[in-house]
């Protein structure tokens, strides 16, 4: 699946100041697979950390952020060999372990040369109390749901994204239907991967609504999970206001 973002990513690793490098983007929008992907196309090889769901993982930053040590360890549990420059090592879910968040900093001054990625979700990583984040020591780019120009590639229309890129609106206008019938479709299924996934294999618009809610359910487990108790509850209504928001013709966003 096309990502546009992945030569962002490809002149990251061959720029010679990068940074370890924070993906950021809301949950469910294809940061773990962007990020598996691109060690496994672009790397010899790739050391995979979900702060999630590797219990282990929790405690790789407790003694201290001595670099070669926390390498060794993951070298010797994943045995995989770490070579600078021929492995990409990932920190997946790191608002999970603030400490991990804060390791970035060490892995940029000790061992700038080693290629290093980190994803988070947007919530956890803003508002946990006391971590310090490392301001200057990290790249960062953000990951969107899928544009339409991404969602007409995964159709296989790739002609027709050419076409749009060109801006030949002389010939645009005689596909407006066609093009108008995609649009529909890119509004129903929207952006996340895996709704556009299952479009393009089953077209089964019932499933696909199916995982729409999924995400929006994962959401407010995120917010029931990282936010403070009292914001909870107004989150949850902006939340449900969206929709009503979104058809005002006022596009302004007014709540409370």
């Amino acid at each position: 699946m096309y990502r546009k973002l992945y030569s962002d990513l490809l002149q990251w690793k061959a720029s010679n100041s990068r940074k370890p490098l924070i993906l950021q983007g809301a949950r469910q929008v294809g940061k773990t697979w962007l990020m598996k992907h691109f060690g496994k196309s672009e790397f010899k090889s790739c050391v995979y950390v979900n702060f999630e769901k590797d219990a282990w993982a929790s405690s790789l930053f407790d003694m201290d952020y001595d670099v070669e040590r926390i390498l060794l360890f993951l070298q010797a549990h994943s045995e995989v060999k770490i070579e600078v420059g021929q492995t990409l090592v990932i920190f997946d879910e790191v608002q999970e372990v603030p400490k991990g968040l804060e390791s970035l900093k060490y892995f940029c001054e000790d061992m700038p040369q080693l290629h290093v990625m980190a994803a988070g979700s947007l919530l956890g990583i803003a508002i946990h109390e006391g971590v310090s984040f490392p301001v200057g020591k990290v790249d960062m780019l953000t990951l969107y749901p899928m544009s339409f120009s991404e969602f007409l590639l995964a159709l296989g229309e790739k002609e027709k994204v050419a076409l749009l890129e060109s801006k030949r609106w002389d010939v645009l206008s005689g596909l407006l239907p066609s093009y108008e019938e995609l649009l529909r479709q890119y509004y129903f299924v929207g952006g996340m991967p895996e709704a556009v996934s299952s479009f393009v294999a089953e077209k089964n618009l019932k499933k696909i609504r199916q995982i729409q809610q999924n995400i929006l359910f994962a959401y407010r487990n995120d917010v029931s999970k990282h936010a403070p108790k009292n914001d909870i509850p107004r989150i949850n209504m902006v939340l449900d206001s969206i929709p009503s928001q979104l058809a005002k013709e006022n596009k302004k966003f007014v709540y409370g």
